[in-house]
């Protein structure tokens, strides 16, 4: 099955240079490595609508898993192989897991 996998964190308090310094450069590729997920990306909150947003910062990754409690699983259980650092705030963070269920739109002639 396709899934995505939506983190949105935060630096910890005075750190945002380290943080984003630290997660383009390091975690997201480490991630890949340790959990063999295909891709991932963040994002930056610039604009919203409706409810507020908990937090500033969303990576987004893309895998296929044979069962979605599978995928928690081996991000938790590779933790120990990724440097991990303090800039970036655990005490806020959050991860969810979506399962695809219907296939991906694109505008005519593009993929």
């Amino acid at each position: 099955m396709k899934y995505v996998v939506v983190a949105l964190t935060e630096p910890s308090p005075g750190r945002d240079a380290e943080y984003n310094e630290y997660y383009e450069n390091q975690h997201l590729d480490d991630v890949l490595a340790t959990t063999g997920w295909s891709n991932g990306q963040r994002f930056k909150l610039v604009d919203q609508q409706g409810m507020a947003c908990a937090l500033p910062y969303l990576a987004f990754y893309e895998l296929e898993a044979d069962h979605p409690a599978g995928v928690l699983q081996k991000l938790n259980a590779t933790r120990a192989e990724r440097p991990q650092s303090a800039a970036l705030n655990r005490a806020t963070a959050c991860v969810w897991v979506f399962e695809a269920i219907g296939p991906r739109h694109s505008r005519i002639g593009e993929s």
